[in-house]
């Protein structure tokens, strides 16, 4: 069976189960009592089990056969769960998304797992971790190429049949055809039964018809029967014949055949023949097991009118609607570029409709404008991920790094259902990573410290995100010791990072934002944790690379947050356009808070620096023309200023006029100009110019 075609399903499902495995082992751990979280955690080990199965990697399959009996018994209450228990199957999910990572880079998955199954074992057996290690580990199951042995066949004994049945019993035997009762057997190291009794199910369909199956077809699909699968056949094959063919499976062994008589006393049909289980398990329902799913089901249950012919799947199976789809990222990406090829020729279309004002083309121009906003809003909405998808990431990472510390935390996370678009989603993992990790390790006092300061021993760490405007805005807030500023001024002049004088000109907020420098830190031994510098600075510069801010407010012996502001998107803005000299910019309204006009005369300068009066305010001004080294000499007696907001501090971008508000689609500017200070992309303007947009981080 060719199931590379399925890969990419796979390893999409089975990243979201490990996920979830890892959210429900963490809520164990806190609620040891939930017993519905037992259920939860065997039904998915059990989901992504016959997932890998289905797919052919081995290893994956045993682990998560191992995992399932150790889970299996804790449901069934032989065992209580413990700590080594709970960090067994942690370092399994941690094993288990290594080997996914490696089925995703081209290999096989094949990771050594013996260490960690003979640990499982162990604990099944009730017994400690350590007593594994002197246990020889059970290898991984090989292909099995003999049958289990055979157990003493009991009394032959006939299925009851209804009239149905009989009835096409006693017409197979005057077209001369057999009818044979099979018991069959699967090896008890099977791993996944449920795929064994499908391919048994799919031979006895090619050899005649299954007019009658215990356990029942749901049953079956359900995996929620012992090792014995007893079915009624018609077929033109002899016994020999049959059982050839049968036991060519492996890990499947035919017990007994026998003819059925037509001699029989037919049963009432609402009799229920179905076969009695205790435990029954969940189906493992998953896009990657489509090649199993794809196939007719096995026989028809005994509830069900027999028919002489090939079985079919419970018409409730057949009735689902698939209300979503899958799309490649790619496929988006080329959908939101074509998109914003509509939104160019769209402003194109309004120049020239300004230019020629024709009433039919005035028409034509506003119904172009209402569906390409329309289109734009919809091609958005879908590419919309809820941070969800990275906050999930982080209890688990939280639970290890607590535990190495050896402090006590509780993470607090809201908003997770806040959307943001794939492409900022995927570049802001490694950001929160850095600041809950400096949280965790410079925040949050040991729990001695925090009881001798008088409070609570158990740390606090918040993790939130809301939408405001067109933004999206991601705090991370502790109720640790904060940061003293103090501290920081000793530590930038021993560093060198500043001078005395201009440690003199800076306020505390400026002092604080030294931490975001380069090798800047003030943990006073490096560990495994913290204390390299190189933590926060990555922060600034990623999120700065998404148009986005990082700030800190912090306060001493109460504790800190870190505040993140970064675009709904990154690929249609809405910008400024001025104009410098003979040239066009475009500035993100996102960083703009006000424009204003200015006369030359009313530039002051203090100490060097040219600066302005609003509102009784002294505002620093930044010259686009002297930054990016504008060229030309056209003098004005009035200039605009575009007031933007950089961290907590204001500055007034000084240019000759505003062009007016646009919708603009980003560009790259390409491998070679990648990383231009005060440059974050180009946009191509309606009359067919290219207009630099500006990075206000990295501008001045």
């Amino acid at each position: 069976m060719d199931t590379s075609q399925y890969l990419s399903l796979f390893l999409e499902e089975s990243m979201e189960h490990l996920q979830n495995l890892n959210q429900s082992m963490l809520e164990l751990e806190n609620d040891p009592d939930r017993l519905e979280l037992l259920d939860q955690i065997f039904r998915s080990a059990h989901t992504f089990k016959g997932m890998s199965a289905t797919m052919g990697f081995e290893n994956l399959t045993h682990l998560t056969h191992k995992m399932e009996n150790l889970l299996d018994r804790l449901r069934q209450k032989t065992l209580v769960l413990n700590a080594d228990m709970i960090n067994c199957l942690f370092k399994c999910l941690d094993t288990l998304e290594q080997m996914v990572n490696n089925i995703q880079e081209g290999g096989a998955g094949d990771l050594p797992v013996d260490e960690l199954t003979a640990e499982l074992i162990a604990l099944e057996k009730g017994e400690s971790v350590s007593s594994a290690a002197a246990a020889p580990a059970e290898a991984a199951p090989p292909k099995a190429e003999g049958k289990a042995e055979k157990k003493a066949a009991g009394p032959p004994e006939q299925m009851p049949l209804n009239d149905i049945e009989l009835g096409l019993v006693i017409k197979a035997q005057e077209d001369k055809l057999f009818v044979w009762q099979i018991l069959v057997k699967l090896d008890p190291s099977c791993v996944l039964k449920g795929v064994r009794a499908f391919m048994v199910f799919k031979k006895l369909e090619e050899l005649g018809d299954v007019i009658k199956s215990l356990p029942s077809v749901q049953d079956i699909e359900d995996e929620n029967f012992d090792m014995d699968i007893e079915v009624v056949l018609i077929t033109q094959q002899n016994q020999s014949e049959v059982k050839n063919s049968l036991e060519n499976i492996s890990e499947v062994m035919v017990e007994k055949i026998l003819a059925v008589s037509k001699d029989v006393e037919p049963v009432p049909d609402d009799i229920a023949m179905d076969m009695p289980s205790d435990a029954p398990e969940e189906p493992a329902a998953s896009a990657a097991a489509a090649p199993a799913a794809a196939a007719p089901a096995p026989g028809p249950s005994a509830s069900q009118p027999a028919a002489a012919a090939p079985a079919k799947a419970p018409a409730a199976h057949q009735t689902v609607a698939h209300q979503t789809v899958r799309v490649d990222i790619d496929r988006l990406d080329k959908l939101m570029t074509l998109a914003g090829e509509l939104v160019t020729n769209k402003t194109r279309l309004e120049q020239i409709n300004a230019l020629s004002q024709l009433p039919e083309l005035n028409e034509t121009v506003e119904q172009i404008n209402r569906i390409t906003t329309d289109l734009q809003s919809v091609v958005q909405t879908v590419r919309m991920v809820p941070i969800e998808s990275v906050f999930n990431r982080f209890p688990r990472m939280v639970r290890d790094l607590v535990k190495e510390l050896g402090k006590e935390v509780n993470l607090i996370m809201e908003g997770k259902e806040t959307e943001l678009d794939r492409t900022v989603i995927d570049e802001i993992g490694d950001p929160m990573v850095h600041l809950l990790r400096n949280s965790l390790d410079h925040g949050v006092e040991m729990p001695n410290e925090r009881t001798a300061a008088g409070k609570n021993p158990v740390g606090t760490v918040k993790l939130s995100a809301h939408h405001e405007g067109n933004n999206v805005v991601i705090t991370v807030e502790d109720d640790g010791k904060g940061i003293d500023v103090n501290a920081i001024r000793e530590k930038a002049l021993r560093k060198e990072v500043v001078t005395p004088q201009q440690l003199a000109q800076m306020d505390d907020q400026t002092v604080l934002n030294l931490i975001f420098d380069a090798g800047f830190s003030t943990a006073e031994k490096v560990t495994d944790i913290s204390g390299r510098g190189v933590g926060l600075d990555v922060v600034r510069s990623k999120i700065q690379g998404l148009n986005g801010m990082v700030s800190l407010d912090t306060k001493v012996g109460q504790g800190s947050v870190f505040t993140i502001k970064l675009p709904l998107t990154l690929a249609i803005i809405q910008a400024l356009l001025v104009s410098v000299q003979d040239e066009i910019y475009a500035i993100s309204l996102g960083n703009i808070n006000e424009t204003t006009n200015l006369d030359v005369d009313d530039i002051k300068d203090i100490q060097g620096q040219k600066v302005m009066v609003l509102r009784s305010k002294v505002l620093p001004l930044v010259f686009i023309k002297d930054v990016l080294d504008v060229p030309g000499d056209k003098a004005r007696s009035e200039l605009y200023v575009v007031v933007i907001q950089k961290g907590d501090q204001q500055f007034g971008l000084v240019v000759d006029e505003l062009v007016g508000q646009q919708e603009i689609v980003i560009s790259s500017l390409g491998k070679l100009l990648t990383g231009l200070p005060g440059i974050a992309g180009a946009t191509t303007l309606g009359d067919g110019r290219v207009s630099m947009i500006l990075d206000i981080g990295t501008l001045f």
